[in-house]
């Protein structure tokens, strides 16, 4: 069905490998139409509670496919680089944020430019010891794109971000987890196991729940306290009618582990 991605599914988790290996998975036109496919098919297929993205080969994402992304412009000054991000990396970005299931990005080896960015914006980053971190941008004379400006301050501070974005520099996996840029590491041959575990536990939790709360945390840097205590209301609304909410309770009073099943 896909060439340039992959997608499988099994025991409620949908994995989703970035497939171009022999570009370390730089993102071209048709990589960017396949994941967001891929992408939609996981939010809409209700077997499915979790998300993982992941690389084949030696690395997660070199950032985009700059061969392409020049390929072919008529124009002496250049292509227009933000229509191309609006068609490609910002609609992407807006769908992972926007998808109301949790999406694990599990890294190895270069996680540079704007696979950064579709890194940043999963939910959880779980890396290995070989990942490497780069924002890039600046090496080709570039401001960072696919939402790396946006999420890289919010989750290492201004301070830090501005050094990665300025100077380009490398971080590793240690540095990246003391930064706070991801929340595992693992080395390289634990990866797999351990982003599968933490899949198999967010997918046995009640989904509608995961959902509004990862809407309403996304939502909190941008809103004052009164929005988002209304935010809080109507998601507990939405929540509270589900039947994973009657078996949380159920569970609560007959001392008992629940048993959620994503309704």
């Amino acid at each position: 069905m896909y060439e340039t991605v992959s997608l499988h599914k099994h025991d409620g988790a949908a994995v989703i490998a970035l497939n171009r290996p022999k570009v370390l998975n730089a993102f071209d036109g048709q990589m960017h139409e396949e994941l967001f496919d891929a992408l939609n098919d996981a939010a809409s297929d209700r077997s499915v509670r979790c998300v993982v993205l992941r690389g084949e080969g030696r690395g997660f994402s070199a950032g985009a496919d700059l061969a392409e992304v020049i390929k072919g412009d008529d124009n002496p000054d250049g292509p227009d680089l933000g229509e191309y991000l609006r068609k490609t990396y910002s609609r992407l970005v807006v769908r992972m944020v926007e998808m109301e299931k949790p999406i694990i990005a599990a890294l190895h080896g270069p996680v540079y430019g704007a696979g950064l960015g579709i890194a940043l914006a999963s939910d959880l980053r779980v890396a290995a010891e070989s990942a490497k971190f780069s924002v890039a941008f600046v090496k080709i004379g570039l401001m960072p794109d696919a939402g790396v400006s946006f999420f890289l301050p919010r989750l290492i501070g201004l301070g830090r971000a501005m050094e990665m974005s300025m100077l380009g520099d490398g971080v590793d996996a240690a540095e990246a987890l003391g930064y706070g840029l991801v929340n595992r590491v693992v080395p390289d041959d634990a990866l797999e196991g351990e982003v599968a575990a933490l899949a198999s536990r967010l997918a046995s939790l009640p989904t509608a729940a995961l959902g509004r709360m990862k809407g309403a945390l996304h939502a909190s840097f941008e809103t004052d306290l009164a929005a988002a205590l209304e935010r809080e209301a109507v998601g507990q609304t939405f929540c509270g009618y589900t039947k994973d909410h009657k078996e949380g309770v159920a569970a609560f009073f007959e001392k008992r582990e629940a048993t959620f099943t994503g309704g």
